[in-house]
């Protein structure tokens, strides 16, 4: 490390040097999509040589720090003179402009504090610390469970109404949500959030063999097959005691091991639960050849209703129809559960406007005719358009 480099660079900027500081090279994000360091800590980035290597460090950074966020270039141990005219700072998204040269380098101050995963790992240990707070501290993972599956389904009311801030805030809980019980986790040696994170790591780089491997995949259909053969062969895998898990290939293996259905989750919502199975017995061939079985098959399911004896009959035909419409959805790349949820919050926003109109008028919903909250709900959906 070239400490009197570090001590010219911040002389010249004329700026306390930090107390902690990343020292990189600027070519070890050539390669990079992400910033390999905490954006809580500044950051002096040297070498950089060129104006494609400043377009693509400008391109890592920005997927982090935003657009206005503040920088200093120093060129040979000086600042460049367009940054000297009147200016302390420069702008991240101008960063790429001028020459460049061995001797460029950046530097990125801190983004500020509690924007890095590990200051948000360090204050949810804490709320688990002699020290904490005593609510956390006495939860475990199941009682947990119900603010986990709370806050799943604010995330996904966020994006439903495709509100930004909301899902911002909302991804913010769930992910708390994570590392609450990883922390827990850690406190009994189970595991901790590093192992967590190394084995999505694995399981993102063994199921993209194309992406990070040299297999050759035909379109997002190769891909989804071939990503159901590798989960295959893991569940395989998995069912075998540790010893025997080297054999990935074993006939045994796959005797032993659980059915293609049996990772899908009991307690995901029945929508999405059948589309899951459908679309994982799909990927093994299990399928209408073409759409029209599907439509026949909602046909058929339609007649069977009408042919009903007793509320037993009645609620399996249902659940047959159900069944066969989500496979409908399926065919038409659309998502049965967000299809319905979809349709429920337009059906809530066009009742809400029938209420609307009757507290208005100082009358009670019971007291309208169907005529008139049918009235009412045309108008909400020619205001929709």
């Amino acid at each position: 490390m070239d400490f009197n480099m570090i001590a010219s660079t911040f002389k010249t900027l004329r700026i306390t040097p930090p107390s902690k500081l990343i020292l990189l090279e600027a070519r070890t994000l050539s390669s990079a999509h992400y910033p390999p360091f905490p954006p809580d800590m500044p950051v002096l980035l040297t070498g950089i040589d060129s104006h494609d290597l400043a377009l693509h460090v400008k391109k890592v950074l920005l997927a982090v720090y935003p657009p206005e966020h503040g920088m200093f270039v120093i060129d040979g141990g000086k600042r460049r003179p367009e940054a000297l005219e009147g200016k302390k700072e420069e702008r991240l998204e101008d960063f790429s402009d001028g020459d460049f040269s061995e001797l460029t380098c950046l530097y990125l101050p801190s983004l500020g504090e509690g924007t890095s995963f590990e200051s948000f790992a360090d204050i949810v240990a804490h709320l688990r610390a002699p020290d904490g707070c005593p609510w956390d501290k006495e939860q475990t993972h199941q009682t947990l469970r119900t603010h986990l599956l709370e806050e799943a389904y604010e995330t996904l009311s966020a994006m439903d109404e495709n509100d930004s801030s909301g899902m911002s805030e909302e991804f913010g809980d769930l992910l708390l949500q994570i590392l609450l019980n990883s922390q827990i986790a850690s406190e009994t040696d189970e595991f901790s959030i590093t192992r967590v994170l190394k084995g999505i790591y694995d399981k993102i780089v063994r199921r993209h063999p194309h992406v990070f491997g040299d297999v050759k995949l035909d379109g997002v259909k190769g891909v989804l097959q071939n990503w159901e053969k590798l989960k295959e062969k893991e569940r395989g895998v998995l069912a075998l005691p540790k010893k025997h898990r080297d054999d990935v290939n074993g006939v045994e293996g796959r005797k032993k091991g659980k059915g293609l259905l049996d990772g899908v989750p009991l307690a995901l919502p029945a929508l999405t639960q059948a589309q899951e199975y459908q679309d994982r017995a799909a990927r093994v061939g299990f399928d209408w050849p073409e759409i029209g079985g599907v439509l026949d098959k909602i046909r058929e399911e339609i007649e069977e209703i009408k042919q009903t004896q007793n509320l037993d009959e009645v609620t399996a035909e249902l659940g047959d129809l159900f069944f066969v419409l989500v496979n409908l959805a399926r065919w038409r790349k659309v998502d049965a559960e967000s299809a319905l949820r979809s349709a429920n919050l337009k059906f809530k926003k066009r009742f809400a406007y029938i209420e609307k109109h009757a507290n208005r008028d100082g009358r009670n919903l019971s007291d309208m005719t169907l005529d008139e909250m049918d009235a009412l709900w045309n108008e909400a959906k020619k205001l929709e358009r």
